[in-house]
């Protein structure tokens, strides 16, 4: 008789989560960019959001919270109730290397989120300013190796994917940039197309449009293989470092705990927009490829990404500021 209790009692928090999930959102979903406006992030996420909002009924708001290399933005949605109304939007960078590389303890960590789903990922570009005299990598290698720490490049904070592959291109081609970091790309961009720097490794996506004007010249792709936005430019593999390949996943996350029904309605979401046809053909146009997978499968992914990142952390490439 005290079974048959049991179970009457627990009936309802068993259903608690089902239920939540059916009527879940009933108000405006939080999509929190922790970067400032016109990065490659930002592009993405706004894109997002008005095709999620399509699909799940309710408004999904763009917050920009920048800084720290998308640690702020991301350490408030960590703390935010775990209920699917506010989720984060970054790359292995912002999740895995800001939190090492704010000394101390790290604000969050991978445990601190619910992995929802992967967006895309997108190769960088190292570009130079149009009028500069370097024209390729073997031009810029024989600069740096001239002019060691001289050859400025900027990227949009520390600890984001951009700096993991100059400290990575650094350590692969035994050279030494000025590495300068911004608020975001887009501070980093206004300074290159001013000549106030000499380069910048970017997100396709953000630098596409300066790259087709002219106004910007590619050097190479950190990718393993070539960009289809840009055809014409070498890898860095190609281009003589060997085996070099580095890009940005731009993943969605919720705060840990919250619940699978709601996880899965988000992600199931997410791979229906990622299916259709105009979505697709827009995040090609802006240098993206798409990597649809489960919770379960991003949650292995960026498990690997970890213990590849925490590698780095003991050999003191990544250093706390």
């Amino acid at each position: 008789m005290k079974i048959h209790r049991r179970v009457i009692l627990l009936a309802p928090a068993a259903l608690a989560f089902p239920a939540h999930a059916q009527t879940y959102p009933d108000k405006p979903i939080r999509l929190v960019v922790p970067f400032a406006p016109g990065g490659n992030a930002d592009i993405t996420g706004r894109l997002f959001s008005e095709a999620l909002a399509k699909r799940l009924g309710q408004s999904v708001v763009v917050e920009n919270r920048g800084g720290a290399g998308g640690a702020i933005g991301s350490e408030q949605v960590a703390k935010s109730p775990a209920d699917g109304y506010s989720v984060v939007l970054g790359s292995t960078g912002t999740f895995l290397v800001s939190p090492r590389m704010t000394g101390g303890k790290p604000p969050y960590t991978l445990s601190s989120f619910a992995p929802v789903a992967m967006l895309a990922t997108s190769s960088m570009v190292l570009e130079v300013n149009a009028a500069n005299a370097i024209k390729d990598w073997p031009g810029m290698l024989a600069y740096l190796q001239a002019n060691p720490g001289k050859l400025t490049v900027g990227h949009p904070g520390n600890g984001s994917t951009n700096h993991l592959a100059l400290l990575q291109l650094q350590k692969a081609a035994g050279v030494r940039f000025n590495i300068i970091p911004y608020k975001s790309n887009g501070l980093a961009l206004n300074d290159l197309l001013g000549g106030q720097i000499d380069s910048v490794i970017d997100q396709i996506p953000a630098s596409i449009g300066h790259i087709r004007s002219g106004r910007l010249r590619p050097i190479a792709v950190t990718s393993r293989r070539r960009a289809a936005q840009l055809p014409d430019v070498p890898t860095l593999d190609q281009a003589g470092v060997s085996g070099f390949d580095a890009q940005t996943p731009i993943v969605l996350m919720a705060p840990a705990g919250t619940p699978e029904p709601v996880v899965r309605k988000l992600n199931d979401a997410v791979n229906d927009v990622l299916a259709d046809p105009a979505v697709k053909a827009r995040l090609a146009e802006l240098g993206n490829e798409i990597h649809a997978m489960t919770p379960g499968e991003l949650a292995a992914f960026l498990g690997k990404e970890d213990q590849t990142v925490a590698e780095l952390a003991k050999t003191g490439l990544l250093k706390p500021e």
